[in-house]
C-alpha cells in the first residue's frame, strides 16, 4: 500500500509541476487592449507585459489580441535609450511595445473559430514600434507593423514636359505636405523635411525605372495648381506620366522592431508594412527563426515599404534562419548579415589596446566579452593577421557601454608590435552565425537581394531574386567604410531564380551575385580573403534570366564552383553594364566552371576574364 500511495504521490506531483509549466492565455481586451478605437494602446500593452511577467515568472505564456488596428503615439510612449546598429544614434527613442527580460511570451493574434487574423500595429508619429532587449523564448505571431504617416512620400507623375524643365505630380492622399518659399515640406506629427531624394517605380510593373537609382527629385520651386497636384522644376525626361516616385531622405532613426541581447526569438507570419530604418534589426542576439515575415506594401496602395533593409543581423550568433518570406518595395537589401570591426587605434601594452567603433551609426552596443575568440585583419590588403582571445574587455570612452565608442581589450597572446599603426580592424568570431535563406520572394527594391558576411555556413535556396535593381546576392566584408565584417567561407547558393537583375547601378554591383570584399590595395594582398581551407561559394543549379552580360563577380576568393546553372538571355531591357564578361575575376583561385547550360553557348576565353 505504502508503495502505491508513493507512486500515486509522485505521480500527483509530476502532473502539479506539468501544469504549473503549460502555457497560459491571456485575452488582450482583459487589460483594455481593444482594436479599433485609435485610442492610444502603449499604456495598455505595458501593463499587460509587466502583469504577465510577474506573475508567470518565465513560465510560457500567450497574449492574445483580437484582429484589427491598434494605434499608439509617440507624446505617450515609452521613452528608452538604445544605440541600434545601422541606424541613427539620435537617443532617446520613443517605443510602443517594449519587451524587456521577458522570457516564454507569445503575443499573437487570432480570431475564435476562424483560425488566425493578424493584429496590425498602426504608429501615429516618428517611433519604434516594437524593442525585444534582453529576452528569451519570445514570438510574435500574425503581428502587422504600419505607421499612420510614412515618412516616404509616394507621388505619381502626372505631366513631363521634358523641354521646358517642369514635372507635374500629384502626392498621394495619405501624406501631409506643404510649400513653404517655394519648398516641399512633408511632414507627420512629430516629424517634417524636405526629401533629398528619390526612387522611381514602373507605375504598371512595380519594378524600378530602367537606369534610374538615386534620382534627384523636384522639391525647390515648386507651385502648388490644386490641393494635392504640385508643378516642379526637374527635368528628367525618364520619368514619364504614370512613374510612381518615392520622395525620402536618408534618415534612419529606428527600425520596425529591435531585437537586442536576446536568445531564441521567433517572428511568425509578422509582416512590417512600413518602417523608417530596417523592417527588423537584431543585434548581439542568439538564434533568429523568420518563418513567412515579410516586408510588403499595403494592399498595393503604396510602392515602397521601409527606409532601409527589410531585415538586418549584426553581430549575431547561433542560427538565422528565414524561410517563406515576401520583401519587396525596401530602399535597400532584403537581408544583410554582418559583424563589425573595430579598429585598433591605442596599444598600451603587449597584451592590451584600445579598439574603437568607427561607422557613425554603428556603436554603443555590446561588442565582446571575456573568452570570446577575435582575429586581427590588415585592413588595407584585407588578410587576416592571426587570432587571439578576450581576457577582458570594458568601456574605454564610458563607463557604460550604452554610447560607448571605445573599448580597453586585454588578450591571452601578445599583439603585434605594429598593432597601432591604423591598419588593423577586430573580427569577434564568437558572434557570427550560420544562416538559411530559403523559399522566399525578393522584388522590386532598391540597392541588392541579399547580402551575408560571415565565416559559419551559409545556405541560400530556393528563393525568387525578381528585378532586385542591383546584384541579387552579395559577400562582402569592409574594414574600411562600412566596418562590417568578415570572409565568408562556406556558402552554397541553389536552386535559385535570378529575374533582370542589375537594371541599376548601386554599390558593389559587378555581376547577378557579386563577390566584393573592399580591399585597398589588391595588388599586395598574398591570401584570399574569402573562402579557403577546402571551402569557398558553390553556386549551382540555379535558373539565370537575364538581359545583360554579367553573371558572377568575384574578387578575392580561394574555391569558387559554378555547376549545373542555366542561363537564358532576354530583351526586356537594353545592356548597359561596364561589365561584358559572363564571369569578371580578379584574384580568385581554384575555380571550376562546368556543366552549365548558356543561350548562345559558352566560351571560356571570352565569357571568363581572369585579374591577377
Amino acid at each position: 500500500m505504502k508503495k502505491i500511495l508513493s507512486a500515486a504521490c509522485l505521480l500527483l506531483s509530476m502532473i502539479i509541476v506539468s501544469c504549473g509549466n503549460s502555457e497560459k492565455v491571456y485575452h488582450a481586451a482583459d487589460f483594455g487592449i481593444v482594436p479599433g478605437t485609435g485610442e492610444d494602446m502603449t499604456a495598455e500593452f505595458a501593463k499587460a507585459i509587466e502583469s504577465i511577467k510577474a506573475e508567470r515568472g518565465g513560465k510560457p505564456a500567450v497574449l492574445l489580441l483580437d484582429g484589427g488596428e491598434y494605434d499608439f503615439y509617440p507624446d505617450s510612449a515609452n521613452v528608452r535609450e538604445y544605440y541600434i546598429s545601422n541606424h541613427d544614434q539620435d537617443n532617446p527613442k520613443r517605443a510602443a511595445v517594449v519587451l524587456e527580460g521577458v522570457r516564454n511570451l507569445t503575443i499573437s493574434a487570432r480570431k475564435k473559430g476562424e483560425g488566425s487574423c493578424r493584429a496590425d500595429f498602426f504608429m501615429n508619429g516618428r517611433m519604434l514600434p516594437v524593442a525585444m532587449v534582453g529576452c528569451e523564448d519570445c514570438k510574435l505571431d500574425f503581428i502587422g507593423i504600419d505607421t499612420r504617416s510614412p515618412q516616404i512620400t509616394q507621388v505619381e507623375v502626372v505631366e513631363n514636359d521634358a523641354e521646358a524643365g517642369f514635372i507635374t505630380y500629384r502626392i498621394a492622399p495619405y501624406a501631409s505636405y506643404k510649400v513653404v518659399d517655394g519648398r516641399l515640406v512633408v511632414y507627420g506629427g512629430n516629424w517634417e523635411f524636405t526629401p533629398q531624394a528619390g526612387i522611381a517605380f514602373d507605375g504598371e510593373t512595380r519594378h524600378l525605372v530602367y537606369q534610374t537609382s538615386d534620382i534627384w527629385v523636384g522639391v525647390n520651386g515648386v507651385t502648388e495648381v490644386e490641393p494635392g497636384l504640385v508643378r516642379a522644376p526637374w527635368r528628367d525626361a525618364r520619368l514619364v506620366p504614370g512613374t510612381v516616385i518615392a520622395l525620402r531622405s536618408y534618415a534612419r532613426p529606428t527600425p520596425g522592431i529591435f531585437v537586442s541581447e536576446c536568445k531564441d526569438i521567433t517572428l511568425e507570419n509578422v509582416t512590417v508594412y512600413y518602417a523608417e530604418g530596417m523592417g527588423l534589426l537584431a543585434q548581439v542576439t542568439e538564434n533568429v527563426t523568420l518563418k513567412g515575415f515579410s516586408v510588403a506594401c499595403r494592399d498595393n496602395e503604396r510602392y515602397f515599404t521601409t527606409q532601409a533593409d527589410a531585415t538586418h543581423f549584426s553581430g549575431c550568433k547561433g542560427r538565422i534562419i528565414s524561410t517563406d518570406g515576401l520583401y519587396e518595395g525596401m530602399m535597400d537589401d532584403a537581408i544583410n548579415v554582418h559583424g563589425t570591426y573595430l579598429r585598433v587605434v591605442k596599444r598600451l601594452d603587449d597584451h592590451t589596446l584600445v579598439g574603437r567603433y568607427m561607422h557613425g551609426q554603428a556603436y554603443g552596443f555590446y561588442w565582446g566579452g571575456e573568452g570570446d575568440s577575435v582575429q586581427f585583419v590588415r585592413s588595407n590588403v584585407m588578410e587576416i593577421a592571426e587570432g587571439n582571445r578576450i581576457v577582458e574587455i570594458a568601456p574605454y570612452d564610458k563607463e557604460a557601454v550604452a554610447g560607448c565608442k571605445e573599448f580597453r581589450i586585454t588578450f591571452s597572446e601578445p599583439l603585434p608590435q605594429d598593432i597601432a599603426n591604423g591598419n588593423y580592424g577586430i573580427e569577434n568570431l564568437e558572434w557570427t552565425p550560420e544562416v538559411v535563406f530559403s523559399d522566399n520572394v525578393i522584388r522590386n527594391n532598391r540597392a541588392r537581394g541579399a547580402l551575408f558576411s560571415t565565416p559559419k555556413p551559409t545556405l541560400v535556396e530556393n528563393n525568387l531574386f525578381d528585378h532586385t535593381s542591383g546584384t541579387a546576392i552579395l559577400l562582402c566584408g569592409d574594414c574600411n567604410g562600412w566596418f562590417e565584417t568578415g570572409a565568408c567561407r562556406d556558402v552554397v547558393i541553389r536552386g535559385n531564380r535570378f529575374v533582370n537583375a542589375l537594371t541599376n547601378m548601386f554599390q558593389f554591383t559587378n555581376g547577378i551575385i557579386s563577390i566584393y570584399p573592399e580591399i585597398p590595395d589588391l595588388a599586395s594582398q598574398r591570401k584570399c580573403f574569402h573562402g579557403g581551407d577546402g571551402g569557398g561559394v558553390v553556386i549551382e543549379n540555379n535558373l539565370f534570366e537575364t538581359f545583360d552580360a554579367p553573371v558572377v563577380y568575384a574578387k578575392s576568393l580561394d574555391g569558387l564552383l559554378f555547376r549545373g546553372n542555366k542561363v537564358v538571355q532576354n530583351n526586356d531591357f537594353e545592356p548597359f553594364h561596364w561589365n561584358r564578361h559572363r564571369f569578371l575575376l580578379e584574384k580568385v583561385t581554384s575555380v571550376t566552371i562546368e556543366d552549365n547550360e548558356f543561350d548562345g553557348g559558352f566560351d571560356y576565353e571570352k565569357d571568363v576574364m581572369f585579374r591577377n
